[in-house]
């Protein structure tokens, strides 16, 4: 489901977003965004039924579910890196 990829990937653009403006990291919004793009990108390539945009997306999330499993482990805090594993993993399994 390519709408899920383009969902996700706004998820985390936003994220980046917020990430940037509470605790000033420029390193979630860059990392937001350009995930984020690559998500869009790829669940509209699937939407026209380029094949290789979903593997995008799967790839992208793959990595973002395994960077914000870490940051849960090593941080114990739920929010934000909770709610995008699971956002993720969800993703994952429907694309």
């Amino acid at each position: 489901m390519p709408i899920v990829a383009i969902a996700y990937g706004i998820l985390a653009i936003v994220g980046g977003i917020i990430g940037y403006q509470k605790a000033g990291s420029k390193v979630s919004l860059i990392s937001g965004i350009v995930s984020g793009i690559l998500l869009i990108l790829g669940g509209l390539a699937g939407l026209v039924g380029f094949g290789l945009g979903l593997i995008l997306a799967r790839v992208v999330t793959i990595i973002l579910i395994i960077v914000f499993g870490i940051r849960l482990v090593k941080t114990g805090k739920f929010m934000p890196a909770g709610i995008m594993l699971i956002a993720g993993i969800i993703t994952l399994i429907l694309i």
